[in-house]
């Protein structure tokens, strides 16, 4: 095998996920990117749009194919982002919302008559989820939190809010993190149980193409059949789940590094000062080597630890710090091509200007980049302890 393709395989482990990218690129090119400004503008998901991720299979992305998904891995779903996020990251985003923090978390912490219930309609893209654990006074601090569920006959009375929740305005079905008995415990609300509400759409920076919005439980109620395991297991449902979101929120920096790459290089070679293309001068050399490097090194990182990260396969140093490397090289990438590319960047003409938008969250949602180091190095002095 060849250095190059040995170096491929690392990003294309299989013939499977090779086609899976092809397929996933050319309808990011051919329908996500003709909308993305657009909807960016607007401040709005496209659920058509989102609908079509459902006909090609790719809801149920990391969900057993006796499940009714495609019984793919974790590289799989990184590239799934990574491809998407180079034309529309608030895209991907809602998708990482239902794929990642819904789908494959239900799947893993269902019963066979809960998955039945809801896996169809999920897959399918008829109803859209989402996952509620931060709250107004509790991100990071995940054991803070003051959602409560109380349990009363045949079914649970929820009450708390949560915040900042990608796909809460069009969302049918959301995971829900609550205290039982100050135990952490998961369940499925549905938009049509009793005291549950939303507030309006929250307008925020970035990633403008999917929507964030509050949940809101006021004596909410909940049936005993929607409680996702036993009381007192939402934390591993959470710990479970949080390092294929870290891996694919990563992979999302990736995709827009990635891009701005390709735009800044691009324009390099059109755009002339002087009597020469810009590439030409140093200053820009630097921009366009430094970042094609931290594009690279964050892809390699993102991949490797991806191979070893499964419902079964725990592995927080590396997810913690795949995306403590990657979410800033996305922001990083961004600001040089903006750079290079001068005012043209900074207008809307070109999409740099919103790829920088989108980049910032990727260093705060899912794990600020303080937590990861936290983690980091928590796990790695129980690991390496000093003789």
């Amino acid at each position: 095998m060849t250095e190059a393709s040995q170096y491929e395989r690392l990003f294309n482990p299989t013939e499977e996920h090779k086609m899976l990218r092809d397929m996933v690129r050319e309808f990011a090119l051919r329908e996500v990117q003709p909308q993305a400004a657009e909807f960016d503008r607007r401040g709005e998901l496209n659920t058509a749009l989102f609908r079509r991720l459902g006909d090609l299979g790719l809801l149920g992305i990391t969900v057993p194919e006796e499940g009714g998904g495609a019984g793919l891995d974790a590289v799989a779903a990184v590239i799934v982002h990574h491809e998407l996020s180079k034309y529309d990251p608030g895209f991907a985003l809602a998708y990482l919302a239902h794929a990642i923090l819904f789908v494959n978390n239900f799947y893993f912490s269902a019963s066979a008559e809960q998955r039945g219930r809801y896996l169809p309609q999920v897959l399918s893209g008829e109803w859209i989820g989402g996952m509620g654990m931060t709250e107004p006074g509790a991100g990071t601090d995940v054991l803070g939190m003051g959602a409560t569920a109380v349990l009363n006959g045949d079914h649970y009375v929820l009450n708390g809010s949560k915040t900042y929740i990608t796909n809460g305005c069009e969302g049918h079905c959301f995971l829900i993190y609550a205290k039982v008995a100050g135990r952490v415990t998961s369940f499925v609300v549905d938009r049509d149980c009793p005291g549950f509400s939303t507030s309006p759409h929250i307008e925020k920076l970035g990633m403008r193409s999917s929507s964030m919005s509050e949940l809101i439980f006021e004596d909410c109620v909940v049936p005993i059949a929607s409680r996702l395991g036993e009381e007192g297991g939402g934390l591993t449902h959470m710990m479970r789940n949080l390092e294929l979101e870290r891996l694919t929120l990563a992979a999302m920096s990736v995709g827009i590094a990635e891009r701005c790459s390709e735009l800044m290089l691009r324009y390099s070679q059109e755009r002339r000062a002087f009597g020469d293309p810009i590439h030409n001068f140093g200053q820009i050399q630097r921009y366009i080597a430094e970042g094609f490097a931290m594009t690279q090194a964050a892809k390699c990182l993102v991949y490797n630890v991806a191979r070893d990260v499964g419902p079964s396969v725990r592995n927080r140093v590396g997810s913690d710090a795949a995306k403590l490397f990657a979410a800033p090289v996305g922001k990083t990438v961004a600001d040089y091509a903006m750079q290079v590319m001068g005012g043209a960047g900074y207008c809307r003409e070109y999409p740099v200007e919103r790829l920088w938008r989108d980049a910032k969250l990727l260093e705060i949602g899912g794990g600020t980049l303080e937590a990861h180091q936290k983690n980091l190095t928590k796990d790695l002095v129980r690991l390496h302890p000093a003789d």
